[in-house]
């Protein structure tokens, strides 16, 4: 690695209702070889007192309390903004439900410094509770039907072939970001609240003329959507996911297509979003039948609001 005298990393953890998560993760935080990173946790109102209880077990965090829940993207542009008015030199993004390796940040420290086109940088993550499986790989965009796919997924990490470090957007899962890119771009994109708003960051990014890479040398192991999960009737995943899924699709297709592609893609997904809530009616899931219906009602005909650079 070049010189780390100027290289200083804020590390952002946005917590909701999820203690144990944030805790563990913390804990592998705390093991982490890197010279000069602290950590920004960002509680969005959650019960409990859980910032409370995060702050006096873990006393070097820096802790930031919403009086909302702000959702993925208004919970971490907290911590980003946070991060950038005390002039850290870069800022990853970190789900709270996930462990980390100890060497992760260096070596994606050192694939950021590899290239000074590097914009972002994702480390190689894999499941929690099965770590020879891989969760993500980073992620390819197919601009004809604005479709964004997960490189990796669910494949054994023994024997995956990588084609090519080079990606098209990278998971807000582990994302590592610099100054200079989070300038260029701005910070997340808030009307997406929660999914998808990586795939547009990253899209903006490369727009910015800055390139993406995975670092298959870190590595991160991921509980997979654990402020999703419920308990009922309605299966596994929150009705809200699918509203965000649904909704959140359109909004990408409206920033980052036009023309026939627009139309294309508005066709294809419309059609994937029907077979779901034909699904959904078929097995007695109504309210994600209904949020799927709000959620391709909204990402058509919300009014989306300009995303402000930082300054």
């Amino acid at each position: 690695m070049d010189s780390t005298l100027d290289v200083r990393v804020a590390i952002i953890l946005v917590n909701w209702n999820g203690l144990d998560f944030t805790r563990s993760c913390l804990d592998s935080l705390r093991k982490v070889d890197f010279p000069d990173f602290q950590v920004f946790v960002v509680d969005n109102a959650s019960q409990n007192k859980e910032a409370e209880v995060l702050k006096s077990a873990f006393p070097e965090i820096e802790l930031i309390q919403s009086r909302k829940n702000r959702g993925f993207t208004g919970g971490n542009n907290l911590g980003i903004q946070a991060a950038l008015d005390q002039a850290f030199s870069h800022v990853l993004l970190l789900n709270n439900d996930t462990l980390v390796e100890p060497d992760f940040l260096k070596k994606m420290m050192e694939t950021m410094q590899s290239d000074p086109n590097l914009g972002v940088v994702q480390p190689m993550i894999c499941f929690l509770h099965d770590r020879g499986k891989i969760w993500s790989a980073g992620g390819k965009w197919n601009s004809l039907f604005c479709r964004a796919m997960t490189l990796g997924d669910r494949k054994k990490l023994d024997g995956y072939e990588i084609k090519s470090n080079n990606l098209d957007w990278a998971t807000g899962c582990a994302l590592l970001i610099s100054k200079k890119a989070l300038e260029a771009v701005g910070t997340l994109d808030d009307n997406f609240f929660a999914y998808f708003e990586d795939v547009d960051w990253s899209l903006r990014i490369r727009k910015a003329g800055f390139e993406i890479a995975l670092c298959e040398a870190a590595k991160i192991y991921h509980e997979a959507g654990a402020s999703s999960k419920q308990k009922g009737s309605e299966g596994t995943l929150s009705p809200r996911v699918f509203y965000f899924h649904a909704r959140n699709q359109f909004y990408l297709i409206r920033k980052h297509s036009g023309g026939a592609h627009y139309f294309l893609a508005v066709i294809y997904h419309s059609f994937r979003f029907l077979a779901w809530m034909v699904y959904f009616c078929l097995r007695g899931r109504f309210k994600k039948l209904n949020a799927v219906f709000n959620g391709f009602r909204d990402g058509l005909t919300d009014t989306l609001l300009e995303v402000k650079e930082w300054r």
